[in-house]
C-alpha cells in the first residue's frame, strides 16, 4: 500500500457482503421470470389440452369444414361417441391446421357449439403455447440464472414439441 492513500478495508468488506445479496436477488428475479413464462405456457394450453386429454365422457365425433371466417370456421359435426347428437353447425378456431372442405376429428366443448381438434395431431396443437414458453424461458434460464445446460434442455424440449407438431399437423 502507498503511504498516501488511507486504507479503504472498511469500504471494501461492505462491498464484499453485497455481492451475495445482489445475486440472490438476480437468481430469486430471474427464477420468478422463468417459473411465470412457463406457467403462462401452461395456463394458454390447458384451455384446450383440457377438452383433447380430458375427453372421456364428452361428445366426440368429426366436422367437415364448409366455409371459414376471419377467425372460425363452421360445418355440420358428425357424432362417433354414444350419447353424442348430430349438428349442423359447429364452430372450430380456423389456424394453419383447419382447411376448408377436409375433416377432422373433434371433441365438443361442454355447454356450447364450438369444438377442438382431438387425436394425436389436436393434443400436440393444444400444447403449442407451452412448446413457445419453453423456448422463452431457456433465453431465461441460459442468460439470468447462468444455468446453460438447463437451458438447453428446454430448448430443446420446445423445438422438439413444435417440430413434431409442424409434422402432425
Amino acid at each position: 500500500m502507498i503511504p498516501a492513500m488511507p486504507a479503504v478495508t472498511a469500504h471494501r468488506g461492505s462491498r464484499r457482503s453485497a455481492h451475495p445479496a445482489l445475486r440472490f436477488g438476480r437468481l430469486a428475479a430471474m427464477g420468478t421470470v422463468a417459473a411465470l413464462i412457463l406457467i403462462a405456457g401452461v395456463w394458454a394450453s390447458w384451455g384446450t389440452a383440457q377438452h383433447v386429454m380430458l375427453s372421456k365422457g364428452r361428445e366426440q365425433g368429426t366436422i367437415t369444414v364448409r366455409s371459414c371466417s376471419d377467425e372460425r370456421c363452421t360445418g355440420p359435426y358428425t357424432p362417433t361417441s354414444a350419447g353424442s347428437r348430430a349438428r349442423a353447425r359447429v364452430t372450430i378456431e380456423q389456424s394453419v391446421a383447419v382447411k376448408k372442405g377436409r375433416t377432422y376429428t373433434v371433441t365438443v366443448k361442454p355447454g356450447s357449439g364450438d369444438v377442438v381438434r382431438s387425436g394425436p395431431a389436436g393434443l400436440l396443437y393444444a400444447w403449442v403455447p407451452l412448446g413457445g414458453a419453453l423456448l422463452l424461458a431457456s433465453v431465461v434460464v441460459a442468460g439470468g440464472l447462468r444455468l446453460t445446460r438447463s437451458a438447453w434442455v428446454l430448448a430443446g424440449t420446445g423445438i422438439v414439441q413444435l417440430t413434431v407438431t409442424f409434422l402432425a399437423l
